[in-house]
């Protein structure tokens, strides 16, 4: 007999930001035609009354895009506004898996995240900040827009982009990641960075023998002359154990997690912590929250996890995770104490710890 498929998870919301010029609509219409079968909702906030920005991306996005034109979405009195593009798009009937917000080359990020971590809005959850910078005018944005460094401080993963371009590419790369605060730092060039980074890739559901029709359009031609070579790769650890992990040692990794590692994500078995529930860890830059949830009948209760980022020492990570297991067949009290911290709602969401 199948399981019961889990309870659909929380739309990652991803804002994507920059100054003018460094490549945003180009990077998020590299993540519509690479989204690997999955479907993305796009918030364009394109700053002026002609809507540049959105036509470029609304024969992609079709009736899934909210352009809201001649404004900075930042500048909306209170979350309750972006609250209503937010429920459009995570209406369940549109099937979307991740919307991003492609601000305003204008726009101040910090509000915008602000804005997304006060939504009280059940469906979605804050997917990280995508700062994206031109790497051949980037002294020159720096110079006129001295807030580039605030703004890279604040950012969850950023994408120095247009690399292609640049005269002293390696010199860049060093100094946007001095000026970074444990956020992953990935080269790029015509926008294109693995949308693993950003969500979950569900395969196409259209098949030609054993490819996608996604698989046929990266590999099929020289993709209007650029060959891709430049595209940024990803690091990966995933992480199994049938033993469950101790909650103390699990939160000093996740609150010591290095730089360059953007996500976490999986589920954790507490053992005697919380016999009833398994709980989902979504982590992206220094966010981080638990979904507990009840474990699935007569299933395997493993701790699954995968860690994504760039330039990161899998490896030590793996040996720290290791580390984390617990078989003591006792809990301490105060153990998940923790966690909960990072648990939106405990009774809300399920969570009954032990």
């Amino acid at each position: 007999m199948s399981q019961p498929s889990p309870k659909p998870q929380q739309i990652p919301v991803v804002v994507l930001a920059g100054f003018l010029g460094s490549g945003k609509t180009t990077l998020l219409n590299h993540l519509l035609h690479r989204s690997g079968g999955s479907r993305i909702g796009a918030i364009v906030n394109d700053f002026g009354a002609i809507e540049i920005d959105a036509m470029a991306v609304a024969g992609a996005l079709g009736d899934s895009t909210v352009s809201l034109g001649n404004g900075c979405l930042c500048c909306a009195v209170d979350a309750s506004e972006l609250d209503q593009y937010l429920e459009r798009l995570a209406e369940p009937g549109l099937g979307i898996d991740v919307i991003v917000i492609e601000a305003s080359g204008l726009a101040e990020p910090q509000e915008l995240v602000r804005m997304l971590l006060a939504s009280e809005h059940p469906g979605v959850v804050y997917g990280g900040l995508v700062e994206v910078v031109d790497a051949a005018e980037f002294d020159d944005t720096r110079a006129r827009h001295p807030e580039i460094d605030r703004h890279l401080a604040l950012a969850d993963l950023v994408v120095v982009n247009k690399l292609d371009r640049a005269a002293d590419g390696e010199r860049v790369l060093g100094l946007v990641r001095n000026l970074v605060d444990r956020a992953a730092v990935v080269p790029a060039t015509y926008g294109r960075i693995d949308p693993e980074f950003l969500f979950d890739c569900r395969p196409s559901e259209e098949r030609i023998g054993q490819l996608s029709f996604d698989d046929l359009h990266e590999h099929g031609g020289d993709d209007d002359g650029h060959d891709g070579h430049l595209h940024a790769a990803y690091d990966s650890l995933s992480f199994v154990s049938p033993s469950p992990l101790d909650p103390r040692r699990l939160m000093t990794f996740l609150d010591s997690r290095p730089e360059g590692l953007y996500r976490v994500k999986g589920y954790v078995d507490f053992g005697p912590y919380d016999v009833r529930n398994r709980y989902a860890v979504h982590a992206v830059g220094r966010f981080l929250r638990f979904y507990p949830e009840p474990w699935p009948a007569g299933g395997e209760r493993l701790t699954q996890l995968v860690l994504i980022g760039s330039g990161i020492d899998t490896a030590a990570l793996e040996k720290e995770l290791e580390a984390s297991r617990n078989d003591a067949p006792h809990a301490d009290e105060h153990g998940m104490w923790g966690v909960l911290r990072y648990v939106r709602d405990p009774g809300e969401l399920g969570a009954d710890p032990a």
